[in-house]
């Protein structure tokens, strides 16, 4: 069955192939049981174990990622979620690139937020060929991410890890003056409050019909909240953006309640931007989006284009 809502470029719109995972990756054949529906190969997606010996196994055989591992309660993530985002801003550098993806190291990324499982730049380098900076607050998560990093030859060249050491800040502190980046990419706090998280975590254990222990959709509470939620992260995000307006050509961030959009594009409005696009995205039937927005105009990103890419 094909996941016709993915992006046509991301590899993972067909089933899951268990007998090349298990192939690849041979730990995660204890792991795989039979849908009692229609006798298929599948994981337990409610078996933490389970959902993370199959992301080692996805991004070994489709990212040639060796070693992969995060800690105990950290973001264990979706990866065809994630590599959806990578594609669809791949498509929003082509499209002033002749329609034309732009690869290679020349094409810079930061990643705020990076966590300890490093989706975004393991996907985006072994795709594209992108170079990226991950950032976090978490110090923990950056140390686990480069055990990972240092292990897979080649990626230390692609993928550099910076922490950020003012926690009430996003780009400040983090962009030096004479950078430039391509893109940035965010996946921010969903949650407002501790409490909020746990009571949709509570939510999620009783829809699925789990016990707590079974829960594989963790998060550390910097992963998972931040006072104000996802509206107040991206309100901040996009007042410093405009410190940095010269640094970045593309700004963007995943948004996962629609009823934050109208706040965004009214904070875009008072910083003056030049552009803002929205990109839908679906998986099953969650329904995601990102928001870009640029202070550059059309004619000045030409001529980024010239200077950078070709």
């Amino acid at each position: 069955m094909t996941k016709d809502k993915l992006h046509p470029r991301n590899i993972h719109r067909d089933r899951y192939n268990f007998s090349d995972l298990v192939l690849s990756s041979p730990e995660l054949k204890t792991s795989v049981i039979k849908n009692k529906f229609n006798n298929e190969e599948t994981i337990n997606f409610s078996d933490p174990v389970a959902v993370k010996l199959l992301n080692k196994a996805l991004l070994k055989l489709y990212y040639e990622v060796t070693y992969w591992d995060i800690p105990p309660n950290n973001l264990c993530p979706p990866i065809p979620g994630r590599a959806d985002y990578i594609h669809y801003v791949a498509d929003l550098l082509a499209e002033m690139n002749n329609g034309i993806i732009p690869t290679g190291k020349n094409i810079q990324v930061l990643d705020i937020g990076v966590g300890a499982n490093g989706i975004y730049p393991l996907i985006g380098q072994h795709q594209y060929d992108w170079n990226f900076v991950g950032s976090d607050i978490d110090k923990a998560a950056l140390t686990s991410l480069k055990k990972v990093i240092e292990a897979n030859p080649g990626l230390h060249k692609k993928i550099e890890l910076r922490l950020q050491d003012k926690p009430a800040h996003i780009f400040l502190n983090l962009i030096s003056v004479d950078e430039k980046y391509d893109l940035t990419i965010c996946n921010p706090p969903f949650h407002a409050s501790a409490k909020e998280a746990q009571a949709g975590t509570s939510r999620k254990i009783q829809n699925l019909g789990l016990k707590k222990k079974d829960l594989n959709f963790g998060g550390k509470h910097n992963e998972l909240w931040c006072p104000g939620g996802e509206a107040e992260f991206i309100n901040k995000m996009i007042k410093e953006s405009a410190s940095f307006k010269n640094n970045c050509l593309w700004f963007t961030t995943l948004v996962s309640k629609k009823e934050n959009l109208s706040g965004i594009y009214g904070e875009l409005k008072r910083v003056k931007v030049t552009e803002v696009k929205t990109v839908e995205m679906a998986q099953g039937q969650k329904t995601s989006r990102f928001v870009a927005w640029t202070f550059i105009s059309k004619l000045s990103r030409n001529e980024w284009r010239k200077e950078r890419w070709i």
